[in-house]
Order: structure tokens, then sequence, then C-alpha cells
């Protein structure tokens, strides 16, 4: 069983130019992400791509039918897919909630596996949707197919931490810029990275 999955992170937003947690807000690409975007369409042209699976939030939407532009494949929208909720931190900057909620953000950097940001989910939860959205692709193309997923960067970096037997606490060590591609093989002994961040 070998499933091939290309990794596309959403172009730039408002909000990741202004380093604000943006979690499940539904923001559109601003002009430099679409940009972004249509700048990766050359590296996706020539790929045999079975099937694309996207967020249903608007900024991975755009950056699939950017990057796909002129091309029809079966596309399934999964909410599964979504970043991870940060709730009430949803908006604000780093500096912003260390103001504001220093002890509840205290509480999440301890333990952000097992604890939320106020009205948001826990790692676990996170990585439980993300984790069940791989294994659903794995199941449905095993023999070799190659299959897009377009989402957020939280997503893309817990399937690298499952693809390379990581815990989802490590998901903060890999860096999935915006409008990047990687690649991810499965195998049923494992899986091989062969390509990140590439634009």
């Amino acid at each position: 069983m070998v499933t091939r999955l290309l990794l596309v992170r959403h172009g730039e937003t408002d909000l990741n130019a202004h380093h604000q947690f943006q979690g499940q807000m539904d923001m559109p690409l601003n002009d430099h992400g679409r940009m972004q975007a249509q700048a990766l369409h050359p590296l996706l042209v020539a790929e045999p791509i079975a099937a694309v699976y996207v967020s249903d939030l608007q900024r991975a939407e755009e950056t699939r039918a950017l990057v796909l532009a002129g091309r029809d494949i079966a596309t399934i929208t999964d909410q599964r897919l979504r970043e991870l909720n940060f709730g009430a931190w949803e908006g604000l900057t780093y500096d912003d909630i260390q103001a504001q909620d220093a002890a509840a953000l205290a509480a999440w950097e301890a333990d952000m596996l097992n604890h939320a940001p106020p009205r948001g989910e826990t790692l676990a939860q996170f990585a439980a949707r993300v984790q069940a959205v791989v294994a659903d692709i794995r199941a449905q193309y095993a023999d070799g197919e190659t299959v897009l997923v377009v989402a957020h960067g939280g997503v893309l970096q817990l399937i690298l931490c499952a693809a390379l037997n990581l815990p989802p606490t490590a998901y903060w060590q890999f860096q999935v810029k915006p409008a990047s591609l990687a690649e991810v093989v499965f195998y049923d002994a494992g899986a091989i990275l062969n390509r990140l961040n590439v634009r």
C-alpha cells in the first residue's frame, strides 16, 4: 500500500501578515497570498493528482483554485482539515494574548496536548481529526496514487509528524511556509518526506 501526498499550505492572509492567531476564522487571501498561490501553479501542472482534499475555509479553497487553475480534479471539502481552533484567541497576536490572558497562555504552553485555549480545542483533539483524514485518504488511495491536500500550517505540520512517527507536540518544530509544497510518500513500513517548503 503506497499513497503519495502533496501538501500545500494556503497563501498569505492579512492576519498572517500581522502575526495574528487565525485558527478557524474564515479569512480570504490577500493580494500577496493570491500571487503566492499563482506562483505555485507551475509546480503542480504535470502532477498526476487523483483527488484533492481541501479545508472548507476560504483561504484554502482560494488557494486550491489558483494552484489547480485549468484542471478539473475530483475535490473533497473536509472540515476536519481546518486549522486548530484557537477559540477566544483568534484575531489576537501573541503579545495581545500575553497581556490579556497570561495565565491561560502559560497553561496552554505547558501542556497544549491536553489544555485548550479558552473556547478552543486541545492539540490532542486537533491531531485526532487530522490523523483521521490521513487514514481515510490512505485507505482509499493505496495503489500509489497522488492526492493533493490544501490546508493550513498546523494541519500540514501534524501530517508531517504522523508521517515521521513524531508526537503531535513536535508539530511546532516544522515551519510550513505559506503557499509552499511538501511531498510525503506513505508505505506500509513507514513514510518518506521527499520535499518541504518548495516554491
